[in-house]
């Protein structure tokens, strides 16, 4: 199974600069961080599971089955990294400021998705939005528009 995967991200997920493929090492960085934010309360339910599939179906405009291989290629990342670094390098270096606070709304978008904040989760986002230089400006507007749209 690990070749598998292995075989796939290579195929799919090359981190070389020059190659036409590293547009998915930013797909997978950004699902990376998304997966992350479903499993910092602990408790994973299925709104937050729903949200997070169609967030990244969504952002990257995929096929279900797509979604699952890079949400499934994300966990296995998450589960090898030690920290942050290797996503929101990524995201800084190719993302557009815009880009990075759509990310920041998606954190949010799973966070709420239990209808519960958990103060993990916001430290997560808080965490993030400092990483990929999202100002506290903007950070706290996403966090209302979210908010505001789930009350």
């Amino acid at each position: 199974m690990l070749a598998g995967i292995k075989a796939f991200f290579d195929k799919n997920f090359s981190t070389s600069r020059d190659s036409a493929d590293y547009e998915h090492s930013l797909k997978l960085a950004s699902t990376a961080l998304l997966v992350e934010m479903l499993r910092m309360d602990d408790q994973i339910s299925e709104d937050e599971k729903k949200v997070l599939f169609s967030a990244v179906s969504a952002k990257f405009d995929l096929s279900n089955n797509e979604t699952q291989e890079i949400i499934s290629l994300a966990e296995e990342e998450l589960k090898n990294s030690t920290d942050y670094y290797q996503f929101t390098s990524l995201i800084n270096s190719h993302f557009e400021y815009d880009d990075k606070v759509h990310i920041i709304e998606l954190l949010w978008q799973i966070a709420f998705a239990d209808n519960h904040l958990d103060r993990d989760e916001e430290y997560l986002v808080r965490k993030i939005s400092e990483l990929i230089y999202v100002s506290h400006e903007d950070f706290i507007a996403t966090k209302i528009r979210i908010q505001s749209m789930v009350d």
